[in-house]
């Protein structure tokens, strides 16, 4: 079956990301999504609920901890002494796939536009915590699940963001 089939949830509520094909879950792992928690207003720094798609994957063969600034490598790896450095830096790391809302009004055009909020799925730095809200309206990863997941989805593949539980 091709990878176009496959989709990705998020659970707000649960702190999690389910990669699905078939009814069959091919990855389950904790992330961080907003410390603001769900919205979709511009300048908000919530997470944007409902259906999107990945529009753009970036950092294809780069290193882990590769550190990304406005979707480019800046040529730096992340450490600790970076972090002391530059403790108030929102960390872009290893693997960026870049969400597009797909329902006008509600995640798309004007005020809540998903992608012109530069809102991606992405690694962050691996002493980050998972399934707490931590981040700046992004979905946090760590680096080696981001790789894996990237690896196994397609530009275009459906994203839907969820408030809720699973179901």
């Amino acid at each position: 079956m091709a990878k176009s089939d496959r989709y990705i949830q998020i659970s707000i509520a649960e702190q999690r990301l389910q990669l699905i094909e078939n009814d069959q879950n091919l990855m389950d792992v904790l992330v961080a999504t907003a410390k603001n928690g769900p919205g979709e207003k511009t300048g908000s720094e919530c997470t944007p609920r409902g259906l999107h798609l990945i529009r753009a994957k970036i950092g294809a063969g780069c290193p882990v901890d590769t550190v990304f600034v406005g979707r480019r490598p800046t040529g730096e790896l992340y450490n600790l002494s970076k972090r002391q450095e530059f403790p108030n830096r929102d960390w872009i790391l290893t693997r960026i796939l870049w969400l597009s809302g797909l329902e006008p009004g509600r995640n798309r055009f004007g005020d809540v536009d998903t992608m012109r909020r530069y809102v991606y799925i992405h690694g962050c730095p691996d002493d980050d915590a998972m399934g707490v809200p931590s981040s700046h309206g992004c979905i946090k990863m760590r680096n080696s699940d981001v790789i894996s997941l990237f690896k196994l989805v397609e530009s275009g593949t459906r994203v839907n963001i969820m408030e809720g539980p699973f179901e």
